[in-house]
């Protein structure tokens, strides 16, 4: 597919894209995910990050916030599962890295989204294979962003004799 207009832009629909498939501006919308007390608990016991704004609602609000704050890496977490999960897959081989910025706190009890496009392409030295960049928009429930950043993802090229890799992580 060549990236031209209108084709660039649009809202891709739900199936499987090699890198030749997607164009700068495209864009998807994930499912939501619910952050509870027992997730932000689990991932505080799993990392061992136990700083107590994550453990203790009296420690949270002494530090002028209403209730237990979810990590920030937990959300990063759950906008990337998110996409995993999402019926529109892109056939990644790896993840570059990531490039995010926690805008806002999330509490327990709230639920996030996220909204991904396509910002750049480039095909690598071996062609085939392409870097898609991705901007990441995580928000949550009452639509205030509480993440936002880019990610980088090595992805196959149509034609190539590549195997799936199952989902583009």
């Amino acid at each position: 597919m060549s990236c031209t207009k209108p084709a660039a832009g649009r809202k891709l629909a739900e199936g499987r894209y090699f890198f030749d498939e997607i164009c700068v501006g495209d864009y998807l919308e994930t499912g939501s995910a619910e952050v509870t007390a027992e997730l932000i608990r689990q991932y505080a016991e799993l990392s061992g990050d136990r700083y107590a704004l994550h453990l203790d609602d009296e420690a949270a609000r002494g530090l002028g916030f209403p209730g237990l704050i979810a990590h920030g890496i937990l959300i990063l977490g759950l906008a990337d599962g998110l996409k995993f999960q999402s019926p529109v897959q892109m056939d990644g081989i790896a993840s570059l890295g990531w490039d995010i910025d926690f805008t806002s706190p999330v509490f327990a009890g709230d639920s996030v989204s996220v909204h991904i496009t396509v910002t750049d392409k480039r095909v690598t030295s071996r062609q085939d294979r392409g870097i898609a960049t991705f901007k990441f928009v995580v928000r949550n429930q009452r639509g205030d962003v509480v993440q936002r950043g880019t990610n980088k993802l090595m992805m196959c090229r149509k034609g190539s004799n590549q195997p799936t890799r199952g989902g583009g992580r």
